[in-house]
Parts: structure tokens; sequence; C-alpha cells
């Protein structure tokens, strides 16, 4: 951060200035980083580059740092751009940054300041100019990158302990906005029912003291098909609200604005917001839809629709849903709602060429079984659509870890395809006696009730 202060210092005495079409901000780790820039003098050359301090934390990396200007917004939009952003963060995920935003790269925070400055990617930083100074002669990244001893001498001279005990002393006493919220008394949370923050989650609704007993899934219908590599930020909801979207129509239906819509990481204690926004990601490739974006189409109407309008519809109809992926299906990093939201969906199995090893434990503990194709196996190679009726076949009493299974797909004629079943053997990827305990029980929420019920009965 030191390093990226002294580049914009020198990008600053040499007179170079940032495009008007990039978007910058600065969000540290914590305010310790902002005293430091500031203590050094570097804070001043930063935002005088246009990188302010916009937040802490994951301010940018979540997609908070604010909206991009209208005109660049629309020429995105209108000319179907694939925009990037250099960010010194840990996710980049493409339309994490901002929905507009298809790709992502992460650099060294001197190298963010560099390629805003170059106002491009699509350039060599060690052999092209990142502009031209007040002389018009051109300068290279080698001209103004900083010297160990110029880092050295400016963190010796403004890190030190005091600056961060004084910065940490008071992280927990909050803003006058937060020490004027009302504060309920009581050891039990007053649910609001007003809230669009917090509600209470069914995840317990209709929960008996046993588990009923494991039954195969039958008539399910596939309410996304997807490739390779979908990701946790594909599948979870996360960062900006769009207008258009269920979840910004249901806010709006209850007098939240846009302006105040917030990120669905605020939001993320009201389901109602949340299963709206899964499967929401603006860069989603479900084969299902003719677009990108949380689209699909109900079976076997083959009406296109959002995938949340298509769950509730689905729900209407009491039809169990699956979802159909590729390779290293969850991947990055792993979110609980990227579970939680499917399984409020309706879906009640995904089957996948190969899972992330932590998501598909999330999908277990939220009660959805995870099936794998056998090796070489696919859905293209199997000639699946996504436009059949599946059923998974299990044996009585539940299947075992890591058994094979069969998989029924039955075409529908009025759907496009031919009538026909074809069967296919899947890997249950249910991986222990634990995992597959906890798929009995409906998850492991309702695992963990049930045995604190039964504690507390002996008791």
């Amino acid at each position: 951060m030191v390093a990226a202060g002294l580049l914009a210092r020198n990008a600053v005495a040499r007179g170079l200035t940032v495009p008007p079409t990039v978007k910058t901000s600065l969000a540290p780790g914590s305010r310790a980083v902002t005293e430091y820039l500031r203590g050094a003098g570097l804070l001043a050359p930063l935002e005088k580059l246009g990188f302010a301090v916009a937040g802490y934390g994951c301010t940018t990396c979540i997609g908070n740092s604010g909206p991009l200007d209208a005109p660049v917004a629309k020429a995105i939009e209108d000319n179907d751009l694939v925009v990037a952003a250099v960010l010194s963060g840990n996710r980049n995920f493409e339309g994490r940054i901002h929905p507009l935003v298809r790709a992502s790269y992460l650099a060294s925070p001197p190298l963010v300041v560099a390629f805003a400055l170059a106002g491009s990617v699509d350039l060599d930083l060690t052999t092209q100019p990142l502009g031209t100074d007040t002389a018009g002669t051109p300068v290279f990244l080698s001209d103004i990158w900083p010297s160990s001893n110029e880092v050295r001498e400016a963190v010796g001279s403004a890190v030190n302990g005091d600056l961060f005990r004084a910065a940490y002393a008071s992280v927990f006493d909050g803003g006058p906005e937060w020490k004027a919220l009302d504060i309920p008394t009581g050891d039990r949370y007053r649910w609001d029912g007003s809230s669009t923050y917090v509600a209470l989650p069914p995840f317990f609704v209709g929960l008996r003291p046993e588990p009923e007993a494991v039954a195969g899934i039958a008539g399910a219908r596939v309410l996304a098909l997807l490739g390779d590599s979908v990701t946790t930020d594909h599948i979870s909801p996360a960062g900006s609200i769009a207008a258009w979207s269920p979840a910004g129509q249901w806010l709006q239906a209850r007098g939240v604005p846009p302006a105040e819509f917030n990120s669905y990481g605020a939001r993320r204690g009201h389901h109602e917001v949340m299963m709206r926004g899964t499967f929401a990601n603006i860069r989603l490739h479900n084969a299902l839809a003719d677009k990108e974006g949380p689209f699909t189409v109900h079976q076997p109407s083959g009406e296109a629709t959002t995938i949340f309008d298509a769950t509730e519809r689905y729900r209407l109809e009491g039809v169990p849903l699956i979802v159909i992926a590729g390779k290293e299906y969850g991947s990055g990093s792993s979110r609980d709602w990227a579970a939680k939201g499917p399984r409020l969906l309706g879906v009640r199995a995904v089957i996948a060429e190969s899972f992330e090893r932590i998501h598909r434990s999330n999908l277990v503990g939220m009660g959805i079984l995870p099936l794998q194709f056998l090796p070489g196996e696919s859905a293209a190679s199997l000639g699946l659509t996504g436009r059949e009726s599946y059923t998974i076949l299990l044996p009585e009493g539940g299947p075992t870890p890591r058994s094979h299974v069969e998989v029924a797909a039955s075409a529908d004629a009025s759907a496009g395809g031919e009538r026909g079943v074809r069967r296919f053997e899947v890997v249950v990827r249910l991986d222990g006696p634990i995992e597959l305990d906890y798929y009995r029980q409906g998850g492991i929420l309702p695992a963990v009730l049930r045995r604190l019920a039964k504690e507390s009965t002996r008791e």
C-alpha cells in the first residue's frame, strides 16, 4: 500500500492523470492503513488520482465501491463491451466488482495504480508508456516505480504500533448512526415483520422430531444447465441489487427505493431477498436460456422467465428441481448462501462432473444431494438437454456413501424432444457416515436442532 502511494506521488509529480473512463477507489483493510498513508504524505497524491477512501475491507471486491459514470455504463451496455477491473483484493470473479465488468485481474496495489494511469489492461507495462508528462515526454512504469529504499523509509517513518493501537481502540464503538440505533431488551430477538434486512428464516418450518425415510426424487425439472467452473459468485447473491431483478422488485414493492437497496451482503439476514438473488449473477450462462443472466425456461411449457419466478411456479406445481453442471461446480470462495439459496428455491439435487470440495459439503449441509457423473460422462455426452423430466432412484433406506444410483431422464415431446427415457448412473457424493446422516436429517440445521432437543429432554 505504501508502494502504491509512492507510485501515485511520483506520477502526480510528472503530471500524469487517470483517464475519465476509469473508475478508481481505495478500500484499505483497516483505518490504520489510511492513517499511515496520511502520515507518510501519500494519501493526498492517491486522492489526486481518484483513489479516495471509499470504505474498508470488502468494499470493492463485493461491488460496493459505487456505480460507474452513467455515460460509461451506457457505452458498455449499448456496445456489449467486455471491460476489465484491476484490483488488489482477493476476489476477481466476473461481475463481482461491478455487474457490467466481466473481466477482473488481481495485481499488487502499485500495479493497480499503474493500470489506472494507463487506462487499459491491453498493454505491456515493461515496454509501453503509461502516458506522457507535462512536457510531452513518455512516462514508463520504470520511471515512477519506487525503490525498495523509498518504501522502507516511508514505512519506517509512518508505520508504528501506536498507530494501530489507536485505530483499533475504538473499532467496536461505531459512529453516531450506530450509537443512535434503538436496541431491544430481553434474551429473545423480537422479529420485525416489516424489516427488509432481517427475517425469521423458514429452514425449520414443518420440522418433525424424527426425520422421514429417505426417498428418491421423482419428476424433477432442471432449473439450470450449467457449464464448467460455475463459481459461488454465480450461485450466491453477491454485490449490488439490480432494480429490475426479482430482489429489486420485492424491495421496491415494500417501499425501498433503488438508492436504498444497499447490497445482498448487507441483506443476507433476509431470506426473501437472498433467495431472489440466488443464481442472479448477470453473467450466468444457463443453457436453457437464450441470454446471459438469471434466466431459465419453465418446463414443460417452454416459457422463458427469471430463475426465481420459475421456482415459484414449480413450487406451486409441486415439482422438485435439480441443477446440472460441468466440472468444478461451486469453485471459488465458499459461502453459505450458495447452498442455502438453492435449498430455498426447491433444488433437491445437483448433478455435476465434479464439485469444489467445500461447496459440495455445504450442499450436503443444506440437504441437497450432490451427484457426480461417471468418469468421462457429462450432460453433453449423454445427450441431456435439460428439458427432460428426471427421476433419481434411491435404494430403500437411502444411499450409502460413494454408491452408484440410477437416474432416468424422460424426454418430453411437447418441449421439443423425442419421447423416450435415457438412463445413466451417477456417484452419490456423500463421502462419509456424517454426511450421510446430515442428508437423512434434511441437512445440518435439522440435525443439530433434533440433537439439542433430545439432549434437553434427557436433562
